[in-house]
């Protein structure tokens, strides 16, 4: 578990296919960043870019990932350098500074818009029909690995926009600041969304 509060900003350095066929996952080595590895061990979970992942070796400022096929074919920015959020798994000592994240990526959403409004910024996302459902008003969302507050919701006939406001110190800290009008991003919709979704669907009798 996650809670979607960005710790560090790192940088995918290479990316190895981790064999020979065309549809083989890749390894990833990620220079940590500002991210503290002293407690990580092998088997650890961090996420990157909002994706839940496993340290399959490290050392004092790096580590490795392996990426399958399908993870790579249900995310956007890990497949090839350039930098990323990152998060280590939550303890139950940390304070839950964001939301309850799972690390596990529910869609890919769209930048349609990304521009500054007085001192902040509006980012306007297009996310998968399927994904309309679970988008409140004032709801959680995680964008790329980041716990971010809804503060719209437009349902059209091809998706569903959902708009978020950015103060410059998300910007500074995270890669959000990065985004483009087209770009892909990584979304995960609230926990408990999903589990109230799941109560009401199936019958009690």
């Amino acid at each position: 578990m996650f809670t979607g509060i960005v710790a560090a900003v790192g940088t995918i350095n290479t990316v190895t296919p981790l064999s020979t066929q065309t549809d083989s996952g890749l390894r990833l080595s990620i220079d940590a960043g500002a991210l503290a590895m002293s407690d990580v061990i092998l088997g650890d979970s961090i996420a990157i870019n909002g994706a839940c992942m496993t340290v399959v070796s490290k050392t004092e400022q790096q580590f490795c990932i392996d990426i399958s096929r399908e993870s790579l074919n249900l995310t956007s920015g890990l497949d090839q350098p350039g930098p990323v959020n990152l998060e280590k798994a939550l303890t139950l000592a940390d304070r839950i500074g964001g939301h309850l994240v799972s690390g596990h990526v529910d869609g890919l959403g769209t930048v349609t818009t990304f521009k500054q409004v007085n001192e902040s910024f509006e980012l306007v996302i297009a996310a998968p029909k399927n994904l309309a459902k679970y988008l409140a008003y004032k709801g959680s969302i995680v964008v790329n690995g980041v716990s971010l507050t809804v503060n719209r919701v437009q349902d059209l006939a091809e998706c569903c926009e959902f708009s978020i406001n950015l103060i410059p110190h998300t910007l500074q800290v995270t890669t959000l600041k990065h985004l483009q009008v087209g770009a892909k991003v990584n979304l995960e919709i609230d926990l408990i969304a999903r589990y109230v979704e799941r109560m009401m669907s199936v019958d009690a009798g």
